[in-house]
């Protein structure tokens, strides 16, 4: 039986972007990356990206324009693309990881 995450960033949340599909998993909710088998490598890029994703908020007017140009975003996203891709490498395929980031609309 394979284990299921979601994967996204969300405001607010500076240290994982992996959501069980359970809220009363056993790897916490939102999940502890600490409880993962997976590098300190990945552990460590995860928790940077989901502390670089909160600056692309302006926390003053949450509604109005990201502060991130462009190039920022596409960056975060081509991090936040092989950061997703060593963490399915290294849960290996009993698990399954959904990435369900949302297209960036600013």
């Amino acid at each position: 039986m394979s284990k299921h995450l979601r994967f996204f960033f969300e405001a607010g949340v500076p240290h994982t972007p992996l959501w069980p599909h359970e809220i009363d998993s056993p790897y916490g909710y939102p999940t502890d990356l600490e409880r993962l088998p997976i590098s300190s490598a990945t552990r460590t890029e995860l928790t940077r990206l989901c502390e670089r994703f909160q600056s692309s908020m302006d926390w003053k007017n949450p509604a109005g324009p990201s502060p991130w140009s462009s190039m920022e975003r596409e960056l975060f996203d081509q991090e936040s693309d092989a950061a997703l891709e060593a963490l399915r490498r290294e849960l290996g395929d009993d698990w399954r990881v959904n990435d369900e980031r949302v297209p960036w609309s600013w």
